[in-house]
């Protein structure tokens, strides 16, 4: 059992905190910035909360993070209350957000400054993943830490690998966006096709799921996507944040990703029919207009 904190208690880190207490068994300490949620969390989970990060963080062995983007990390690891401001010596900081590998490389530079360790930890999964505790995470950072780190991960984690130095799971995870961008636009174009070709939708995906078609959007959410239903999973607002990412790390290092940035635009568009908080699968909204 281990000291720890949850700073972020959003759709992924509530569940994932819970699992820390039930699950891992850890003395779990919580913050958000909204205070209710706090409330509610310990209320049903027990633990303790806290007034802000800093004070969340004071004592820990490891502290945990789940925001919204950059500017939302560098506020509540590096503000006057921030997380750096109340860490340990020797304590280790878990960044589960989806970030610049950039900003990753800045706390870790500035944790060791301090005398504790960073890791940036992207998760992929979505709600549902973070919520069965079967999350994928993606590491960046030093051996040592990370080993640590693994077992207290674990609680909510059905995978969990090192990818290199500090900003490789932020790099990872972009990897895995660009992957998710292709393949839901695939996904729509075929089942928009199938539909316009009179197809049997249920058989056509018992038949090409078993082939080399298959993929987990396939399998889960091939009929709300022929219903148009998209109230399921990773919002498309956070998903033109997380491409806007991929984007800006392959004009720094030179990638070229035609396919990524013309979904982007997609997105855009559904964005602009109303669709900020469907779920990304909603690409097929633009199919069937």
């Amino acid at each position: 059992m281990a000291k720890v904190a949850f700073v972020g208690l959003g759709v992924m880190g509530y569940p994932m905190a819970g699992h820390l207490k039930a699950k891992g068994g850890h003395e779990v300490t919580v913050f958000n910035r909204t205070a209710a949620k706090t409330e509610q969390w310990v209320s049903q989970h027990g633990g303790k909360n806290a007034p802000t990060p800093r004070q969340a963080a004071a004592g820990q062995d490891f502290v945990m993070a789940c925001v919204g983007n950059d500017n939302d990390l560098r506020q509540v690891m590096l503000g006057e209350d921030g997380v750096f401001a109340g860490v340990r010596p020797g304590a280790i900081v878990v960044d589960h957000t989806t970030a610049s590998a950039e900003i990753a490389r800045e706390l870790h530079a500035e944790a060791k400054k301090r005398g504790f360790e960073f890791i940036d930890a992207p998760v992929s999964g979505g709600q549902a993943g973070a919520e069965n505790g079967v999350l994928t995470v993606m590491c960046g950072g030093d051996l040592a830490p990370f080993a640590a780190a693994e077992k207290v991960i674990a609680a909510y984690a059905r995978t969990c690998n090192l990818m290199g130095p500090s900003g490789s799971g932020q790099l990872a995870k972009m990897a895995n966006q660009i992957c998710i961008a292709g393949i839901v636009e695939g996904l729509a174009e075929a089942l928009h096709f199938a539909v316009k070709a009179g197809l049997d939708i249920e058989k056509l995906i018992a038949t090409i799921s078993k082939g080399a078609a298959q993929s987990w959007q396939m399998e889960n959410r091939y009929k709300t996507m022929v219903a148009g239903k998209f109230d399921f999973g990773f919002a498309v607002d956070w998903m033109r944040k997380d491409l806007a990412i991929c984007l800006d790390e392959a004009r720094r290092n030179g990638a070229k990703l035609p396919v990524t940035a013309l979904v982007d635009q997609f997105y855009a568009q559904v964005q602009a029919m109303g669709g900020r908080r469907w779920d990304t699968s909603s690409l097929i909204a633009l199919l069937q207009r």
